[in-house]
């Protein structure tokens, strides 16, 4: 048997708020999908990104309660390149989005930011560094 990570999925207090900053960073999801209790996107490469409203996992889970301790899921999103990091940044922060961190040079070569979607999960932007030589 072959095992393989087919789907990430976020639990979300408003669909809507959570799926209009997803499309902010490029996924393409249609706004009939704003009022769905569970919605799903594939990624390029084929790993499928999903969506649940928190009725819709207390509807077969009615114990569920988010994990305590701040923020439970971080995804990453590849820019073209480190202005574009910084531009995404203040694009996102500009329309109330929550930075967390402001973009810097990460010393592994990467320039690197991260905002808070609405349900406050870490998503992280980042592009390569050029190199010099």
């Amino acid at each position: 048997m072959t095992i393989s990570c087919d789907l990430i999925g976020l639990v979300v207090a408003d669909m809507a708020a959570s799926l209009a900053f997803y499309r902010r960073l490029g996924l393409d999801i249609p706004a009939a999908a704003d009022s769905q209790p569970h919605v799903e996107t594939t990624l390029p490469g084929g790993l499928r990104l999903a969506w649940d409203t928190v009725e819709s996992v207390r509807s077969f889970a009615p114990d569920w309660t988010p994990a305590s301790g701040g923020p439970n899921i971080a995804l990453a999103f590849r820019c073209d390149d480190p202005a574009e990091v910084d531009r995404v940044y203040r694009e996102l922060v500009a329309v109330g989005y929550p930075g967390h961190h402001e973009p810097w040079d990460a010393a592994w070569g990467q320039r690197y930011a991260t905002v808070r979607d609405p349900d406050g999960n870490g998503i992280d932007l980042f592009a390569p560094l050029p190199t010099t030589g």
